[in-house]
């Protein structure tokens, strides 16, 4: 095999990053001890965002004056736990990030082209969901050529902008089945085989690294311990340098340094380093960056031109601002954090460019239908209801209308998930720019009956 050394950071900036943010400058907080103590499910609850609305900026309103919340009782279907399918700020940084920006904001809901008589009652779903007690929300819904793109609430709370359906933001643990993909790609070439070793591609890396398969790396069967569970991982966070980056080879010796959970193939338990292994192997193969491997794959072929692989703290281009809460009525926000979560979770994108993803992938545009069939061949996920289950990067999921496929994601102040149908013509993606630690159980209960809400109704729309 030919060696070569390919940096892990080394791809030139996309027009996105030349253009990215400074880093959020960060404050200290002078009693962060106090707030927290003080913080509680009931506070995160109360009007934290504010209350306050202005005025639609769509063309047929619903009746405010009617304003409840519809939406339907939870899926009889099962669905997987969330915590288990996350990359997200571990709760240490709840008890220890030192920045503060203050949240006074009043609510604005605003909507983009609509194509469906749906819109009017989504739209005031999506309302209801912000003022359960998040800044603001995104929803993006297909059926076929159909698409109803809709926001709610505040994209950035210091300078009280709404947020926009077109809005960019962290896709995060979307990135896997991106990776994924990749991966799969580079079977179909013959260039990987699911049952190489992480030894043959990336010797003495991983300690019985010739007992782990790439296969076991995607569905999360390999027994690495998950290096988001060292506190060391945190610390730079925790001591107020959100800019901080870590090397992808930082954070599987990280991981190493601790005992597998369990032998290879034995159960499943959730690891984003195995994805950051899965990044290493793809390198290794095409001898190319990871970034140039996703743009020339996917990005690309697939105009998703809002679609970007960040080496850089920040977010370039239009884009909502991602926030984790520490107290009443503050908050922290998360925007300008380093992407170091990388093959795990760095993809910056819009609702609509990941939609588009998932709808190429399971209409068959970027796999062969075999290797799609092994993409979908799924292990019981840890913690999850039967049915629910985890296949090479894509999750299925339960939902009140039948199986969906895709992937949540929660990292950098962003929590959203998507769905699509097996034939990839039903979607919908709801995302809301508030760390998944800061939200209440109610919250995310409203969470997954207006997504499965929204998927389910393009079943039964006059354009099925």
């Amino acid at each position: 095999m030919k060696t070569r050394v390919i940096q892990d950071d080394s791809d030139d900036p996309t027009a996105f990053e030349d253009r990215a943010e400074a880093p959020v400058e960060q404050k200290r907080s002078t009693n962060l001890a106090a707030r927290i103590a003080r913080w509680s499910a009931h506070h995160r609850k109360k009007a934290v965002f504010g209350v306050g609305r202005s005025d639609r900026v769509d063309e047929t309103p619903p009746n405010s004056s009617e304003r409840r919340n519809t939406m339907t009782s939870p899926a009889p279907h099962p669905k997987p736990t969330r915590g288990r399918r996350k990359l997200a700020l571990s709760g240490a940084i709840l008890a220890g990030l030192i920045a503060a920006v203050l949240l006074a904001a009043s609510a604005i809901a605003t909507t983009a082209t609509t194509n469906s008589t749906s819109a009017p009652q989504l739209q005031e779903d999506l309302d209801a969901l912000v003022a359960a007690g998040v800044p603001g929300a995104i929803l993006v819904v297909r059926d076929g050529s159909h698409t109803v793109s809709i926001a709610s609430g505040l994209g950035n709370v210091d300078e009280q902008t709404p947020m926009r359906p077109g809005d960019r933001f962290r896709i995060a643990s979307h990135t896997k089945t991106y990776v994924a993909t990749v991966v799969l790609q580079l079977v179909s070439e013959g260039k990987l085989h699911l049952e190489d070793t992480v030894e043959q591609w990336l010797p003495g890396l991983v300690p019985n690294g010739d007992g782990i398969t790439i296969r076991q790396l995607l569905n999360h069967t390999s027994g690495l311990f998950d290096y988001e569970n060292d506190p060391r991982v945190f610390e730079p966070y925790i001591n107020g340098d959100l800019t901080y980056h870590w090397a992808p080879r930082e954070l599987v010796r990280i991981a190493v340094s601790h005992e597998p959970l369990f032998e290879p193939g034995a159960t499943q338990s959730y690891s984003n380093t195995g994805y950051i292994l899965a990044g290493l192997i793809i390198k290794a193969a095409t001898e190319n960056t990871l970034r140039g491997e996703l743009r020339s794959r996917i990005f690309q072929p697939l105009q998703m031109r809002a679609t970007s692989f960040p080496t850089r703290p920040g977010i370039a281009g239009r884009h909502a601002h991602g926030y984790i809460i520490l107290g009443e009525p503050s908050a922290i926000d998360l925007t300008g954090i380093s992407p170091f979560v990388w093959a795990a979770g760095a993809i910056i994108s819009t609702g609509a460019d990941d939609l588009s993803f998932y709808r190429a992938l399971l209409s068959g545009r970027l796999l062969r239908a075999g290797l799609l069939r092994e993409m979908k061949e799924v292990v019981p996920i840890e913690g999850a209801p039967p049915g629910a289950g985890y296949g090479l990067g894509l999750t299925r999921y339960g939902t009140t209308c039948g199986i969906a496929w895709g992937h949540d994601g929660a990292f950098g102040g962003f929590y959203s998930e998507a769905f699509t149908s097996e034939n990839g013509r039903h979607q919908a993606l709801l995302m809301v720019n508030l760390d998944e630690t800061s939200q209440t159980e109610d919250f995310k209960s409203l969470f997954d009956e207006l997504l499965d809400k929204a998927y389910c109704s393009t079943f039964r729309s006059p354009n099925r």
